[in-house]
């Protein structure tokens, strides 16, 4: 799952950036709303968290804007304005969920993972191809019953294969899948971990090249 953040504080930016990496989440973190418009059109995310008052004006007057278009992406607020009057204006327009600063990580971790859920489009439980099962409650991946072990980088490129099994995945949408917007899609991160994959997902081969448009699973 990516977030993106959007704080101008730069050492809370940084905080919530670093804790919502340790918990498993590909982040992406810009200062205003300039940057973030340009990398929610760039990029898909499952949340985005805002500061309320940044430097390019109040994002909840942004977030509204968005809403209007049918931008429908769950949003989480991170705020110093937290009398009951600015939560209820936050979740009438546009908010998904509200949090007051100063706050518990913990709490935030978990309400991002919650508005993911929430967001997202339902998948199966558990994914398939072949012998190989993905469970995406548990967070684990078998093939032939046998529990594989894999990177937290390995898994989310596994998953979006799974994802659009028999379906061809170009680069950039596996390398949004599990790295940030720091990910160069011209180097060779993705090969590096598509080999690896190959190698622990054991023979016959399930992953194949399809020229001009990417990798396919199944």
């Amino acid at each position: 799952m990516r977030i993106l953040v959007i704080e101008d504080d730069e050492t809370l930016r940084m905080s919530v950036h670093s804790s919502l990496r340790a918990a498993g989440f590909a982040v992406d973190s810009v200062g205003d709303l300039g940057p973030a418009d340009e990398a929610l059109f760039v990029n898909s995310y499952d949340c985005v968290v805002f500061d309320r008052l940044l430097p390019g004006g109040d994002a909840l007057d942004y977030v509204e804007r968005k809403r209007a278009d049918d931008w429908a992406v769950p949003v989480l607020f991170l705020t110093a304005l937290g009398d009951p009057d600015q939560r209820v204006a936050g979740l009438r327009r546009g908010g998904d969920d509200y949090l007051e600063k100063p706050f518990v990580v913990a709490e935030m971790v978990a309400r991002v993972r919650s508005l993911c859920r929430r967001g997202r489009v339902a998948m199966p439980p558990v994914l398939r191809a072949g012998d190989l099962e993905l469970d995406t409650g548990r967070h684990e991946i078998r093939r032939g019953g046998v529990l594989l072990s894999l990177s937290r980088t390995e898994f989310a490129v596994v998953r979006r294969l799974l994802e659009n099994a028999g379906e061809p995945v170009s680069r950039d949408d596996l390398i949004s899948a599990g790295w940030d917007m720091h990910a160069d899609p011209a180097s060779n991160v993705l090969d590096v971990v598509l080999t690896s994959l190959r190698k622990k997902l054991l023979n016959p081969p399930l992953i194949t090249t399809v020229p001009k448009a990417g990798y396919r699973i199944g």
